[in-house]
């Protein structure tokens, strides 16, 4: 890390006390799909590091500076990798990796200044699917990201996502209602793509925002109702079955209603 990097990132509050999205800054896109990393590291410098390295790589990056903020930020949050640093206040490392691989399946690096075997082993074991010793340089923190990108599309680009006779072929980019193929713009696919993988659950406004959008919207903008009745226009609209449904004040979910 250069030793004359002096910006600092301050993150004094949790994610709930953000006012509508989590940090980020720019797009990475695979198959037309946000691709987001969570950095839980608590020294500012080397938080500060990443964060610029990976956004200026292209990706959406979101900042957690301790093991507790970490840990809900992974939880109710979609990220294809998880950077994690084992020495964290309120929470380590090892406790929030534990946590974590019991609810979500996201491709985790762990970071750390103890480089002895027994601590790698230990890490791999717990689920980690990667472990990077301190100091590093960033190339090889990108290469080992890109790396963990590669695994988690080979496992999930071709996967068909189905809710009802609604089907989401990720690997080609293509949306059906039964035999009716419909055409979507980068930003509805990814939407959709959103709801469908969370069917079931209500996502709030704030959530689809920070998760389809890259960047801090005002609490006020309405676009994501503007961005919810154009999809419902083609997916729902023109079939008797409604998928996308409203519960006011608190979000949107997919799913099949009897």
């Amino acid at each position: 890390m250069p030793e004359n990097y002096d910006s600092v990132i301050q993150q004094d509050k949790r994610f709930f006390s953000v006012r509508c999205a989590a940090l980020s800054s720019s797009v990475h896109q695979t198959g037309s799909l946000i691709m987001r990393i969570l950095v839980v590291e608590d020294e500012p410098k080397t938080a500060e590091y990443m964060h610029q390295g990976l956004t200026e790589s292209g990706y959406v990056v979101d900042i957690a500076a301790t093991g507790l903020d970490g840990l809900y930020l992974a939880q109710h949050q979609a990220y294809d990798v998880v950077i994690l640093d084992v020495n964290l206040p309120e929470m380590d490392g090892w406790e929030v990796l534990s946590r974590l691989r019991k609810t979500v399946n996201t491709r985790i690096m762990m970071v750390t200044a103890r480089g002895r075997l027994e601590e790698k082993v230990k890490g791999l074991e717990m689920g980690a699917d990667d472990y990077l010793v301190k100091p590093f340089e960033f190339p090889e923190l990108l290469a080992r990201v890109r790396t963990l990108m590669r695994r988690s599309e080979q496992t999930t680009t071709a996967k068909v996502l189905q809710v009802g006779d609604l089907e989401l072929d990720q690997g080609r980019h293509r949306a059906f209602r039964g035999k009716q193929r419909i055409d979507l713009t980068t930003k509805e696919f990814a939407l959709l793509h959103l709801l469908m993988r969370h069917s079931g659950e209500v996502m709030s406004r704030t959530q689809i925002i920070s998760l389809v959008w890259d960047m801090n919207f005002d609490c006020d903008t309405n676009v994501v109702e503007v961005s919810i009745r154009r999809l419902r226009a083609k997916i729902d609209d023109p079939f008797e079955t409604k998928l996308i449904h409203t519960l006011r004040g608190v979000g949107y979910v997919l799913e099949v209603r009897e």
